[in-house]
């Protein structure tokens, strides 16, 4: 919601975006079954890999194995500007699970936050869903149907963030040589400026590294699209939050557009989205260790995208979400929040809420709804990751916050991590071996990807 990504990489070679690939290493992507399932008992495999972000990958000259960005900033040998930078470098194949802790077995994926490896340390990572033909991003087309799967957050403390959600990025990967198969094309609602190439350019032009990211900096541009997180979390809270643009992704940003520091509002996303944070909302003892949803075992999340006509040609007109855990059904908590109704996401649920906890509707300004409904018609690309917040130390998510905000105000508590936990530095230290485990992925027909008995009928609005 309030994040702004700083995404970690391999210390050595520091990670980028690139046109081309090299031939160092070769690039085998994990496998990883999902389901489409129309019933029950009727599902069908789609996807079948993933591929990881090429923004971690190591990204040399094409005619040896030299560095072309180092540390956080870009090497001027070879990338003295865009087009330069662009022409001389490619981006290399990776061992997944030796260097940036990502395994797989069968239908379950496993990212780990911290891996020491022969050229570094790798902290965190971003994965997305290849189709079958493993040349492209599997497209997931959600209107009228459920998104499932299984998590397990039981190693992931405050300040830690396991993620799935889904992005508008190109099925190609973009106008860059090595494409989807490396990874290339992210974009997100928080318009990020640390992607190192955007639309096949090296982001140069301003670059100014990070002060407290030794592996990160940011370009003058950012990259944004409509953005649909399913699932935000670790063991201690949990959010969903759709946030729309007013121009379809990828979109390069430049300046106000971007909606950086004190133009947030003025930018084509909306940063902060409509989120639905149990806690937030005033249900304080529902997720969490030994909790209604006791996350220190695994359960199963299932999102219902509900349209107007029950068909996927409908407006989409409400977000829903439902638990399995120890073979029982679970419904989403209500707002206990005075002035705010509902167990779902609506554009009136989200009209209360802004007004209640005294936010800027930048939801309702970016259009609702709407800027989603067309995303998930066109389709978006599955995203999986684990990180650290070097902005807001994921306060957001699992502490109080704004900071200069009293704790007891309405939707300022967002769980019952410290305010003072989080910091990186301290956690990369502190919690190196934590993981998030997601499995059992589906997608199909409501109320079709978890067993049917133990389903009720889908409220309408």
């Amino acid at each position: 919601m309030y994040r702004s990504i700083i995404f970690a990489s391999i210390s050595l070679f520091a990670a980028v975006n690139g046109q081309g690939a090299g031939d160092s290493t070769k690039e085998v992507h994990p496998k990883l079954t999902a389901q489409k399932c129309t019933g029950s008992e009727s599902c069908s495999a789609i996807g079948g890999t993933v591929v990881l972000d090429s923004n971690w990958r190591w990204v040399h000259n094409k005619d040896g194995y030299e560095n072309c960005y180092d540390g956080s900033e870009w090497v001027d040998e070879y990338c003295p500007d865009a087009a330069t930078c662009t022409k001389n470098c490619v981006l290399e194949g990776v061992d997944y699970k030796t260097t940036y802790g990502i395994s797989t077995s069968g239908d379950a994926l496993t990212l780990s936050f911290v891996t020491e490896h022969e050229y570094g340390t790798n902290i965190g990572g971003r994965v997305y869903m290849m189709d079958s033909s493993d040349k492209g991003y599997q497209l997931f087309k959600l209107k009228n149907q459920e998104f499932t799967f299984d998590v397990d957050v039981s190693n992931l403390p405050c300040g830690l963030n396991g993620a799935l959600y889904f992005s508008e990025m190109d099925a190609d990967g973009g106008p860059a040589e090595a494409g989807a198969a490396y990874g290339t094309g992210y974009c997100d609602a928080q318009c990020p400026h640390d992607i190192k190439f955007i639309e096949g350019e090296a982001n140069v032009e301003g670059w100014t590294p990070s002060e407290t990211d030794p592996n990160a900096g940011s370009g003058k541009y950012g990259t944004c699209c409509n953005e649909m997180d399913i699932w935000e979390a670790n063991s201690i809270s949990t959010a969903y939050t759709p946030h729309g643009c007013t121009q379809s992704g990828p979109y390069r940003c430049e300046g106000t557009e971007c909606g950086d520091g004190d133009e947030r509002y003025s930018g084509v996303c909306d940063k902060d989205g409509c989120d639905f944070n149990s806690y937030r909302f005033g249900e304080k003892s529902f997720y969490g260790p030994g909790m209604t949803i006791d996350t220190k075992k695994k359960f199963t999340v299932v999102t219902q995208f509900i349209t107007d006509d029950n068909t996927a040609n409908g407006k989409l007109v409400e977000i829903r979400r439902i638990y399995v855990q120890d073979g029982k059904v679970i419904q989403n908590t209500a707002s206990k929040i005075d002035g705010v109704e509902g167990d779902s996401i609506t554009d009136a649920f989200c009209d209360q809420a802004k007004t209640a906890f005294g936010d800027n509707n930048d939801y309702k300004k970016k259009g609702g709804l709407a800027p989603m409904d067309k995303a998930l018609t066109n389709g978006m690309v599955l995203v999986m990751s684990v990180w650290d917040d070097h902005a807001a130390h994921m306060l957001w998510l699992d502490s109080s916050y704004p900071l200069d905000k009293d704790p007891s105000e309405p939707g300022v508590a967002r769980g019952t991590c410290p305010t003072d936990s989080g910091v990186p530095a301290e956690i990369e230290a502190s919690a190196p071996k934590s993981t998030v485990t997601f499995s059992k992925i589906r997608t199909g027909d409501l109320n079709s990807t978890y067993p049917s008995k133990l389903a009720r009928k889908v409220r309408r609005s």
